[in-house]
């Protein structure tokens, strides 16, 4: 079992940038895989980039030049740099850990853009 804490999340204005954080409660060095996903109201969870344990990358072609994953194991944390966001970006940004066949889910964090 993992459980994840998401934070970063807030209103800024179209431009503007925001950096979500993700803390786990245990190590993350041997986790398959930890990302990012976004809902918005009346669509579904999509997938906004995910770094793999051999840090190895996929994103989203709508954030794709704008977002940034990383992860820094030392802190058990995973982090999503947000630039030049835009009101379509507006969504509540779920973390997400897939420890062999399971997945767990943070409680989410509220990200509004402003135009």
């Amino acid at each position: 079992q993992v459980q994840l804490v998401e934070s970063g999340g807030g209103l800024v204005q179209t431009g503007g940038s925001l950096r979500l954080s993700c803390t786990a409660s245990r190590s993350i060095d041997s986790i398959n895989a930890m990302a990012w996903y976004r809902q918005s109201p009346g669509n579904q969870r999509n997938l906004v980039a995910r770094i793999f344990s051999a840090n190895s990358m996929n994103y989203n072609p709508a954030v794709v030049g704008r977002f940034t994953i990383s992860r820094d194991n030392a802190r058990n944390t995973v982090y999503l740099q947000m630039d030049r966001l835009k009101p379509e970006d507006t969504a509540v940004y779920y973390c997400n850990a897939e420890v062999d066949t399971s997945y767990y889910w943070g409680q989410g964090t509220q990200v509004t853009v402003s135009s």
